[in-house]
Parts: C-alpha cells; sequence; structure tokens
C-alpha cells in the first residue's frame, strides 16, 4: 500500500510540475503570436499566428484545469476512502472524521477553484 501512495504521489508531483512548466512556455508563444499578428494584421483580418494565439491560450487553460481537477479529484478520493475506513474502524468518532473531512475537501476544491481562475486569467488577459 505504501508503494502505491509512493508512486501516486510521484506521479501527481510529476503532473504538477509539467503543468507548472507548460503555463510559461504557453504564455511566451502567445505572446510571441500576438506581436506577429500586431505586426501582420491589417484592416481586421485574422492572420494564422493570431489563430495560434489563441489556440495557445486554450491549451494553457486546459491543461491548468485539467490538472487541477486531475490532483483534486485524486484527492478527494483518497480523502473520502479514508474517512470511510475511519468511520468503519470507529463509528462512535464519525461525527469528528466527517467534520474533518468537509473542512478537508472544501480546502481541495479551493485549490482546483483557483486553477479555474488561473485558466480565465490566461484565456482573458494574457
Amino acid at each position: 500500500m505504501k508503494k502505491l501512495n509512493r508512486r501516486m504521489s510521484a506521479v501527481l508531483l510529476l503532473l504538477v510540475i509539467i503543468g507548472i512548466l507548460a503555463v510559461p512556455v504557453a504564455v511566451h508563444t502567445v505572446r510571441a503570436a500576438g506581436e506577429d499578428a500586431a505586426v501582420s494584421t491589417e484592416a481586421g483580418e485574422v492572420t494564422e499566428s493570431a489563430a495560434s494565439a489563441d489556440g495557445s491560450k486554450a491549451l494553457a487553460a486546459g491543461i491548468c484545469v485539467g490538472l487541477g481537477a486531475l490532483g483534486g479529484g485524486i484527492g478527494m478520493g483518497m480523502a473520502i476512502s479514508k474517512s470511510a475506513e475511519g468511520i468503519s474502524r470507529q463509528p462512535e468518532a464519525s461525527g469528528d472524521i466527517r467534520t474533518t473531512l468537509m473542512l478537508g475537501l472544501v480546502f481541495i476544491e479551493t485549490a482546483i477553484i483557483y486553477a479555474l481562475i488561473v485558466a480565465i486569467l490566461v484565456i482573458f488577459v494574457l
């Protein structure tokens, strides 16, 4: 069981690192494409580089929300599993376990909402 948890932790850490590294690369691509589009756009024409910039923004936002939801979903699943296990072992402590579970789920969901906000910022601000 400990090996499985270590492997899952390693995979999650790798996904987080990829997500952190993917956003700056996409932002750089978007900025470079935006500069090309500003130079080559005439009379409202949409160039290929402007479409590429929109595609890069969508890709960065998708990666951001996807990794946030993936990590949050795995964390919520593990938390619910452990709380159900704890309640089955000690039914008299179910109130305390449930309260702690709900507080933990709120914090996990907050991290997912932050990922969504970052994705919205990538799409509309950059």
